[in-house]
This record gives structure tokens, C-alpha cells and sequence, in this order.
């Protein structure tokens, strides 16, 4: 099973970003002179993806010059909120463009190496309305806990706090497209609160553990550990 389709979420201010990096949206934030959202989408096409749908909002402009000048070959499509829609509604109004009926959902201040194949398979196999990739971490208290049972099906969320241990949402996603547009969701909803800690109660949602590189550049000390760790690679650039 192989999903080629994917959403980036990419309309995000990043105003905790001020300090260090200027007036633009977060996925745009340059790192070792590219911008964070070259490595995001670099990552997602050695995993298969070949369609791409960028949800837009601030400055949706700046990231749409971007793609047109540096990504001339990839074929993807621009949904733009004309207002803040919050995570959930930038996905629903994005899922309206896609075609497959199962999409990759990834943000655009996030880079998570997962194995899109292992991901697609598990989704596909399991019937799920989404698929979680989750990232095992140690010492933190950035990022909220999920627990999976011995299926792998979303037993919990809990809240942020200190864990000395705990599998974190990597904001990765496989989705089936239909299924999710077909819930009565409003127009502008969180993705993580209103969607995903609400439906696994009474929905078929998986998580997929995975531990690959992860890098949430939302903090200026993990942007700055962004320009050590990340490296851009040509062979993938088009």
C-alpha cells in the first residue's frame, strides 16, 4: 500500500519564532539558507508522494512564490484560508482538492522521517479513519502523551506535562479522506482537540509508532538545533 497524496499544513505565524526569525510563515523559516518546508517536502517525495495540496493562510503568497520558483516540476495545488481556520478546518477545506481516498497529513514546522509505506499499510489493513505516527520520547514536558493498546488502537491522550518517558503525536497522519469530510465537523475546529481527542472514543484511529528523526521548529532553541542537524540534500530538489 502506497499513499501519494499528502496535505502540508503550512499557515502557521510562528510568533514564538519572532526572536529569531522575521516576518514570515514558520514553514518558511530559513535553515542553512533554504527554507524549513524545502526538508518537509524533500522527505515526503523519497517516501513516494507525488501530489501535494498546501494548506495556506498567513502570507500564503510567500510560500506560493516559493513552490513556483524552486519546486518548477512538483504538481501540487494551493487551499489559502482567507480567515484562520484552525488545524481542522484548514485540513477539511484542503481534503475538498484531494483525489485519493487516502492522504498523508504532515505540518510544515515539522520534519518526522517516517516510513510512509509502513504507515499506508497499517491504515489501509487496520480500516482506520486516521492513522497516527508517534514518536517515542524521553524527559519532556513540550508535548502531550498517547497511549495505544496491544492492537495499536488510540486508547488516550493526555494532557502536557513532565514524562520521564511516553509516545508523543508526531503530527503525521494517514487519513481516509471521505470518512473524515463525512463527520458533521464545523468550518473552523482543532484537528488534535475537537477531531482526534473527541472521535478515537467512538472512530477506528491506529497509531504507528516510529522512531525516526523528529524536529518541531515552533521554539527558537529547536530552530537553532535545526540549523546544526539539517543538512540540504540536491538529490531530491526540483
Amino acid at each position: 500500500m502506497v499513499i501519494k497524496e499528502a496535505i502540508i499544513l503550512a499557515g502557521g505565524l510562528g510568533t514564538r519564532l519572532r526572536s529569531a526569525v522575521p516576518d514570515l510563515p514558520k514553514c518558511m523559516a530559513p535553515i542553512n539558507e533554504k527554507p524549513f518546508l524545502t526538508y518537509v517536502i524533500n522527505h515526503l517525495k523519497t517516501e513516494g508522494i507525488t501530489h501535494f495540496i498546501f494548506a495556506l493562510g498567513y502570507k500564503s503568497e510567500v510560500v506560493e512564490a516559493y513552490l513556483e520558483k524552486d519546486f518548477p516540476t512538483l504538481l501540487f495545488k494551493t487551499s489559502v484560508e482567507e480567515e484562520p481556520l484552525g488545524t481542522g478546518g484548514a485540513v477539511k477545506k484542503a481534503l475538498a482538492l484531494a483525489k485519493e481516498n487516502s492522504v498523508i497529513i504532515a505540518n510544515g514546522d515539522t520534519l518526522y522521517n517516517i516510513d510512509a509505506e509502513l504507515l499506508a499499510s497499517i491504515h489501509s489493513l487496520s480500516g482506520a479513519c486516521c492513522t497516527l505516527s508517534l514518536k517515542p520520547m524521553k524527559n519532556f514536558d513540550r508535548y502531550g502523551v498517547v497511549e495505544i493498546d496491544e492492537c495499536s488502537l488510540i486508547k488516550s491522550f493526555k494532557e502536557k506535562q513532565f514524562y520521564e518517558s511516553g509516545l508523543i503525536n508526531g503530527g503525521v497522519y494517514a487519513i481516509h479522506r471521505h470518512k473524515f469530510l463525512e463527520e458533521n465537523l464545523p468550518e473552523k475546529f482543532s484537528f488534535e482537540k475537537d477531531y482526534l481527542e473527541v472521535f478515537y472514543k467512538k472512530r477506528r484511529m491506529f497509531g504507528v509508532v516510529q522512531d525516526e528523526y523528529f524536529i518541531d521548529i515552533g521554539v527558537p532553541e529547536d530552530y537553532e538545533r535545526a540549523q546544526r542537524e539539517l543538512k540540504y540534500s540536491p538529490q531530491t530538489w526540483s
